[in-house]
C-alpha cells in the first residue's frame, strides 16, 4: 500500500458533498475541509501507510473516525463556561500549526525545541483548541486558564504498564483519553517517578495517546529506547516526537540516541 492508495481510500470513505480534499504532494499530507465553513483537518499520509503494514483496515478505520469526529465539532460555537473542569493542556510536536486556518492564533506556551504547549476543551470524543478569540469572547485571563487546565491535568490518572527489557524498566501510560503524552506536564509525576528510578530517567512522547518513561540502567538501554520510540511514532495516531528526553534536576534535555551513545543536542 503506498501514498496514493491510501489517499484513495480515504477520500473514498470520507466523500460527502459538502466536503473538498486537497492533496500536498510536497508534505504528503491530504486536507479534508467543509466547503461552507472553510474549516477542516490536515493528515500527514506517510505514518498510516507504515500503520497499514501491520493493521490493515484498522488503520483506516482509526484515520476516518478521528477525521469525522473532528469535523463534526468544528465551525460550530462553543463556550467555555461551566466547563472549567474540561480545559486541558496538549502537546503537541513545534510543526504543528500556531494559528486556526482563518489566521486566529492558538493559546500556545513554548515547551521544549520539539515540543510545544496547546490547550484545549474537551467535547468528549474530540476537543477544540483554545485560540485568542474564543478567549476574548469569553473574557478569561489567559494565565487563569492555563493554570486551570494544569490543575485538571493534574487530576488525571497516572496508572501505569512496566516492562523490563535487557536489564531497563520502561513505564507505559496509555490510558487513551487524549492526555497521555500532555501528562509530561504532571511535574509532581515526574519528581515522584525520578525519585523511585535506580538508573537515569527518560521521558518519551513520541505521539498523543504514551507517555514513556524509562529507567534506563545500561547502554542497551538507549538502542531499545530509540527502537520503542520510533515504533510508537510512526504507528502514532497524531505523532509528536520521535526524541526523547533526560530528566534531570527538574529539567527536560533533548537527547539523541546514535549507535548505543547518548548526545545531548549541544554535543
Amino acid at each position: 500500500m503506498d501514498i496514493k492508495q491510501i489517499r484513495e481510500k480515504l477520500e473514498n470513505r470520507l466523500a460527502a458533498s459538502q466536503r473538498t480534499f486537497h492533496f500536498d504532494r510536497d508534505k504528503d499530507s491530504l486536507r479534508i475541509e467543509n466547503k461552507e465553513t472553510g474549516k477542516g483537518i490536515t493528515i500527514t499520509l506517510p505514518p498510516i501507510v507504515a500503520k497499514w503494514e501491520n493493521q490493515k483496515e484498522k488503520a483506516i478505520d482509526e484515520v476516518v473516525y478521528y477525521v469525522e469526529e473532528a469535523l463534526n465539532v468544528m465551525g460550530k460555537d462553543h463556550s467555555l463556561h461551566n466547563e472549567e473542569k474540561k480545559i486541558f493542556p496538549v502537546i503537541r510536536s513545534t510543526s504543528f500549526p500556531t494559528e486556526a486556518r482563518e489566521g486566529v492564533p492558538f493559546i500556545t506556551e513554548e515547551h521544549t525545541a520539539e515540543t510545544r504547549i496547546y490547550f484545549a476543551l474537551d467535547l468528549g470524543k474530540t476537543y477544540r483548541m483554545i485560540d485568542r478569540e474564543l478567549l476574548a469572547k469569553e473574557g478569561w485571563n489567559e494565565q487563569e486558564m492555563k493554570e486551570m487546565a494544569r490543575f485538571n491535568l493534574r487530576s488525571l490518572p497516572t496508572n501505569m504498564n512496566q516492562d523490563t527489557i535487557a536489564g531497563n524498566i520502561f513505564y507505559f501510560l496509555n490510558s487513551k483519553d487524549g492526555y497521555d503524552a500532555s501528562r509530561i506536564l504532571n511535574e509532581s509525576l515526574l519528581k515522584e517517578m525520578k525519585d523511585k528510578l535506580e538508573g537515569e530517567m527518560t521521558v518519551s512522547v513520541p505521539h498523543q495517546d504514551v507517555l514513556i518513561i524509562g529507567d534506563i540502567r545500561n547502554e542497551t538501554g538507549y538502542d531499545v529506547l530509540a527502537q520503542l520510540t520510533m515504533s510508537f511514532f510512526t504507528n502514532g495516531h497524531v505523532p509528536i516526537t520521535a526524541l526523547s528526553f533526560l530528566y534531570e534536576e527538574n529539567e527536560l534535555e533533548p537527547i539523541f540516541i546514535l549507535a548505543k551513545n547518548r548526545k545531548s543536542r549541544e554535543e
